[in-house]
């Protein structure tokens, strides 16, 4: 199937540099939403998607803005039409026609419409059948804006839009959405004999309805299960609103799905979140990229996790910020915890408050409760590691590596100058900086010696 993006549009009202189409819906562009759902769409009707003309994406304001966001973000397979100048929704399609295959049916999409489902549009293509223009409507309480559905004896014979539509018209409730599947050799024709002779001057993409009428096509239609599948954006305001609206959706799937959600209202999910059972997320988490949650994992009020696995029955505590990690079963985090890229926890690990853990793996049943950073480090098992510890990793220019083995207790306020071993079962005394491997099973301290000075006198502030 042919598919054809509008996405050319300045968006003014959003008062932004930025392309409108480029805008975030749950921290992925509305146009990326479009195209997701146009694959879905091919994939579910069994169509070949590997030619580039299978979708086409008409750009404009923006220059490349819009071509470069997309192939950074998408796996190819798309091809682009430029439209200068914008001469309406018609000729925005035209720029589209040598690249349309005539064998297949064409569905065109809109950019800034980035929350109409699958089913919805699998509807749509069904009514087209292999001849037919089939137009996706809804019915609305306020039409204000909108072109409306005209009908003759319940069949569509035109669309009108508002600034041409007269007392009568205006008064219709069934509108154009815009999306719609018509048969490419036919629209190729259509889109050739369009005027712009109406009140914007503009070539419009809806007149094709009154010439496959003229032409002995029907035009049937299709609907959507919930108006706001069709709803753009054209400010801020309508952009907040729908991300709302996809994040309740998202919030009611977990929820069928057994989740546990403190307040459905208060998550927000940017990518993909896949939640094993019994799951409890509290208010105010932000999941971002892929995030798997094993059975009975606990994640507590206000954290951020990104492209993070967290395993069965572990426990992430308030405010922890997690990305590019690895936590084992069972394992404690938190609260005010940092686990950055490269983080590899293995089971009934905890990791305490204010402990930055980077690029290191941490054995099972190893402890770091509080204020420690451990970077590039390899950690064994069953070790202590005592607040204010600082593995120094970072000489200015190269990153060298900490080893710390089983069962080593390491006391607090130590400094581990990397490249460093701690042996098996060793003990570094708190206060401890380390330049030198630690022999396993030895007491190790680097401590200046303690002095009282017996006539010291405390400084008195001197009056002005």
């Amino acid at each position: 199937m042919n598919v054809v993006i509008l996405a050319a549009g300045m968006g003014k009202r959003m008062q932004s540099e930025l392309p409108k189409v480029l805008h975030p819906i749950a921290g992925a562009s509305m146009l990326s939403h479009v195209i997701v759902t146009a694959r879905q769409l091919q994939a579910s009707l069994n169509l070949e998607c590997e030619s580039p003309a299978n979708l086409c994406v008409i750009y404009g304001h923006g220059g490349s803005q819009v071509p470069d966001a997309v192939s950074a973000d998408s796996a190819g397979g798309i091809i682009f039409a430029k439209q200068e100048p914008q001469l309406g929704t018609g000729h925005a399609v035209a720029q589209a026609i040598p690249h349309l295959n005539d064998a297949m049916p064409t569905l065109i999409l809109y950019g800034d419409v980035p929350l109409t489902r699958n089913a919805t549009l699998q509807r749509l293509v069904v009514a087209a059948g292999s001849n037919k223009l089939a137009i996706l409507t809804a019915q609305v309480d306020d039409p204000t804006g909108f072109g409306r559905i005209i009908r003759e004896k319940g069949k569509i014979c035109r669309i009108v839009e508002q600034k041409d539509a007269n007392e009568d018209e205006l008064a219709i409730a069934e509108i154009n959405t815009g999306i719609m599947v018509a048969p490419t050799v036919a629209l190729k024709k259509w889109l050739g004999a369009l005027s712009n002779r109406n009140a914007q001057g503009e070539y419009y993409l809806t007149d094709i309805v009154a010439s496959a009428v003229a032409d002995g096509v029907e035009v049937s239609s299709a609907h959507p299960d919930a108006v706001w599948e069709t709803q753009g954006v054209n400010d801020k305001k309508q952009l907040a609103d729908l991300e709302r609206q996809h994040q309740k959706n998202l919030a009611e799937q977990l929820l069928l799905q057994g989740v546990t959600l403190l307040d459905p209202n208060r998550i927000d999910i940017r990518g993909k979140l896949v939640c094993g059972r019994d799951v409890t997320i509290d208010v105010g988490c932000v999941f971002e990229g892929e995030v798997v949650l094993g059975d009975g994992v606990r994640i507590g009020p206000h954290c951020v996790i990104k492209n993070t696995r967290i395993a069965a029955q572990s426990d992430i505590k308030a405010f922890c910020h997690i990305e590019g990690a690895d936590v084992g079963v069972q394992a404690q985090i938190g609260p005010y915890a940092r686990l950055r890229p490269g983080a590899q926890l293995a089971e009934q690990v905890h990791i305490g408050n204010f402990v930055e853990v980077k690029k290191s793996t941490i054995g099972a049943y190893s402890k770091a409760n509080h204020l420690a950073y451990i970077g590039d480090a390899k950690v064994g098992r069953r070790v202590n590691i005592g607040a204010g510890t600082i593995t120094c990793n970072y000489d200015g220019v190269n990153k060298f590596e900490t080893v710390i083995e089983d069962d080593a207790f390491i006391g607090s306020d130590s400094q581990l100058i990397a490249p460093v071993r701690v042996g098996r079962g060793a003990t570094l005394g708190a206060g401890t900086t380390l330049s030198k491997d630690a022999p396993e099973g030895k007491l190790t301290v680097s401590r200046a010696k303690q002095l009282t000075l017996e006539n010291w006198q405390r400084p008195v502030k001197q009056k002005t």
